[in-house]
């Protein structure tokens, strides 16, 4: 389980400005150590702005990082090598093989020893399926496989902080899966996984936690149960009283009251205050006959819908 009071990734205030377009405004992030962290929000929100700035590939105009504790760009020496990432796709020699780019990456790190090289390329390369496609030159890879070559070359070193920005962009149905395996089995081994994406299904199935932004600014944070739950909610109810019932739901905050032929469909209050057991209640006490009841929370698509005003890919 991640640790609510150890954060692997927090910001305060953090903003980038280019020259007169505010891209990132005041974002305040925390992220639990231990969790798979989603990132999400429609393509142009700032989310590869954001990451970029928390790696120091980019100047913040104003705020605070944090990685791992330690206080970023100061830190950046010691807390980096600590931080695997792949950011705006994977960048490969076209002429050489997996993992020839691989061993090429790693004699690169400063940090990375050479005995024990051919190792953890084999390593690495094995925990993203491409074992067999090693010697294979990454010209005649497909866009699914190189991005999963990117997320080889981040996991050549033990990584405390795992960044990936749309990891599975380009993967088909089998090489999505593949990634999501992988990304559970590394936190299942401790390490902390921020994921970027715009894919609301993709982030809903693998995200403890999320996060979303949108035009640049951090429109809600928290655990995804907890997030969805925070939405309106959807109340049903069967009954020969439409009228009677209908008073009961405007009075509990909710509205439009739509007649139905089995009764009444009514949205529910902004926040969940009223539940199930209080409409009931009420509704009995008023001498509503009550045939039928069901409350749905919103979706978490609804609820982003709600945040941002704006759609989200929901399917690849």
């Amino acid at each position: 389980m991640p640790s609510e009071s150890r954060l692997a990734i927090e910001t305060s205030g953090l903003s980038k400005r280019f020259r007169t377009r505010l891209a990132v405004a005041d974002v305040e992030l925390a992220v639990p150590a231990g969790s798979v962290f989603g990132f999400l929000g429609p393509n142009g929100s700032g989310k590869t702005t954001t990451i970029r700035m928390l790696l120091g590939l980019a100047a913040a105009s104003a705020g605070r990082i944090a990685l791992l504790g330690e206080e970023m760009p100061g830190a950046a020496a010691t807390v980096l090598p600590r931080v695997g990432a792949l950011v705006e796709g994977p960048a490969f020699y076209p002429y050489l093989s997996g993992a020839a780019n691989l061993n090429r990456l790693d004699h690169a790190n400063p940090f990375a020893t050479r005995v024990s090289r051919a190792r953890r390329v084999a390593y690495a390369l094995d925990r993203v399926g491409l074992t067999s496609a090693a010697r294979k030159k990454v010209g005649e890879y497909s866009l699914g496989m190189k991005q999963r070559l990117g997320i080889a070359n981040a996991l050549l070193m033990p990584r405390d902080l795992l960044v990936l920005d749309e990891p599975t962009n380009g993967l088909d149905p089998q090489g999505t899966r593949e990634v999501r395996n992988l990304v559970r089995t590394l936190a299942d081994d401790g390490t902390t996984v921020f994921v970027s994406s715009h894919l609301l299904s993709e982030v809903e199935q693998l995200c403890s936690h999320i996060a979303v932004l949108s035009a640049g600014r951090l429109v809600a944070q928290g655990r995804v149960d907890a997030l969805r739950s925070n939405g309106s909610a959807t109340v049903n109810v069967r009954t020969p009283d439409v009228a009677r019932a209908r008073a009961v739901l405007e009075r509990l905050g909710m509205h439009p009251a739509v007649d139905t032929a089995a009764g009444l469909v009514s949205s529910g209050p902004a926040e969940p205050a009223v539940t199930p057991e209080d409409i009931v209640a009420a509704l009995v006490a008023d001498g509503v006959r009550v045939r039928g009841f069901s409350m749905e929370s919103a979706s978490l698509e609804e609820r982003f819908v709600e945040l941002t005003g704006e759609g989200f890919d929901v399917a690849q």
